[in-house]
């Protein structure tokens, strides 16, 4: 009895170890089920709330593009900001509402038409309040007036700091900005201030309306409500297109495709060295890409996205970083060379605007595949060599070497352009050499 009672004993005991082991084992999966299911429901919400402000936020549609020309409406019928489309835009509905083109980082850009002309709405931030206010409005007396000279003071001030120029450097560009400023002679409202302040915060416009004057290769800028300014409608690039522009959308005369292809070129030569050599500093395109240009219907190049556009010395300070090797000094399309020895980039860059324009423009338009048959002509075999070459030219100490590359280029462009002409039977010499900049 005793001896079965020792055999039976120990099987309950067992039984019930193997039961809380089952128990524990089942219960480590649920929780490790619930934590995953947890984890899973965690990341999916946080996405959701990422593409929605990430991207729908900043997605580009008709109802948010009206709403947001609305609240400048409203805020220019209360009296805090104006300019000269306002009276169309909100009262007199001579401003037409097309389509948004695109909210990127921020910048809103909408299409309209002004008394019938197509024109492109900009503003670096959505709100008028999102911009920093003029310090000198909070401790002026609302009834008191700014002088012009005051305000082309401190415009001056600001422009300078946006572009990145020295205060004691001798530079034409705040004296060309004050001129028009003080053109009107009479004192500024609170309104002109803020509205005229908003706009200074945003370096484009900034670029945009002080080179406007200066050069025929920056979009025109037509008038402004408040914190949106107006600039020409342009027919852009697009990086899809083989000839890069929609040439149907140009009325250029009697010239082929091709022809056109070659005055574009041309003009990106003279855009190129005009940015070099026109201006106190030279200025360095570092975003340049198919849809930052656009062109006229005169096939003249111009940049319409100068948000990364830098004159020599704020170039060089954001090229002047710490750096391990020479990737650390690549700013988009601006590079510059790392000192191993001081671990610092050099402050000179080392590639250019027409280099970058040769590698990412000229090489594609000219390549034997979109050439096809025309790719073993002798000029076009020649000129496919001038733009390998101009793609991998470095401007460094010596310059001899890419002007030369330059002077090539104009050559054989020309050429072309002549010979395209003959094959015609005409003589259209006209705006073969207009861009007189390149005759060195």
């Amino acid at each position: 009895m005793w001896s079965l009672r020792r055999n039976m004993g120990p099987g309950p005991s067992r039984g019930g170890c193997l039961l809380r082991w089952l128990g524990l084992k089942i219960c480590r999966r649920s929780t490790l089920v619930f934590a995953l299911l947890w984890f899973g429901t965690w990341v999916f919400l946080n996405g959701l709330v990422f593409v929605h402000r990430t991207i729908l936020s900043d997605y580009c549609t008709d109802d948010k593009s009206k709403r947001i020309l609305q609240r400048v409406c409203e805020e220019y019928r209360e009296g805090a900001l104006t300019g000269d489309l306002c009276e169309d835009l909100c009262v007199s509905g001579q401003v037409e509402y097309k389509r948004c083109l695109y909210y990127e980082n921020g910048k809103k850009v909408i299409e309209a038409r002004w008394r019938g002309t197509p024109v492109v709405l900009k503003s670096k931030l959505e709100n008028f309040s999102s911009y920093e206010s003029l310090g000198l409005l909070e401790y002026q007396d609302p009834a008191e007036e700014l002088a012009p000279l005051d305000v082309v003071f401190y415009a001056t001030l600001e422009i300078r700091n946006s572009l990145g120029l020295d205060m004691g450097g001798n530079t034409s560009l705040p004296p060309l900005w004050g001129q028009r400023l003080r053109e009107r002679g009479r004192p500024y409202s609170r309104a002109e201030l803020a509205s005229l302040w908003s706009l200074l915060q945003q370096e484009e416009y900034v670029f945009l309306r002080v080179l406007q004057d200066l050069s025929r290769h920056v979009a025109k800028v037509l008038g402004s409500c408040g914190h949106f300014y107006v600039v020409e409608y342009l027919s852009a690039g697009h990086a899809w297109d083989q000839n890069i522009f929609s040439l149907e959308e140009v009325s250029a005369g009697p010239w082929t495709a091709r022809d056109m292809v070659h005055r574009i070129a041309l003009s990106f030569l003279d855009m190129a060295w005009r940015f070099d050599n026109d201006f106190s500093h030279r200025l360095h395109l570092c975003d340049i890409k198919p849809e930052n240009f656009a062109i006229r219907k005169d096939l003249t190049v111009v940049a319409i996205d100068v948000d990364m556009a830098f004159f020599e010395p704020k170039m060089r300070d954001i090229l002047e970083q710490n750096c391990t090797n020479d990737d650390d000094c690549n700013f988009f399309d601006c590079i510059s060379k790392c000192n191993m020895k001081t671990n610092k980039c050099s402050s000179k860059r080392r590639n250019s605007n027409l280099q970058v324009i040769c590698q990412k423009i000229f090489r594609p338009w000219f390549s034997p595949t979109l050439l096809g048959a025309k790719a073993g002509l002798p000029l076009q075999v020649d000129l496919q060599r001038a733009v390998q070459e101009c793609a991998e030219t470095h401007w460094g100490e010596d310059e001899e070497r890419p002007q030369a590359v330059q002077k090539r280029l104009l050559h054989l462009l020309t050429r072309l352009l002549h010979q395209g002409t003959s094959e015609r039977g005409g003589a259209d010499g006209e705006g073969i050499h207009s861009h007189t900049a390149l005759n060195f």
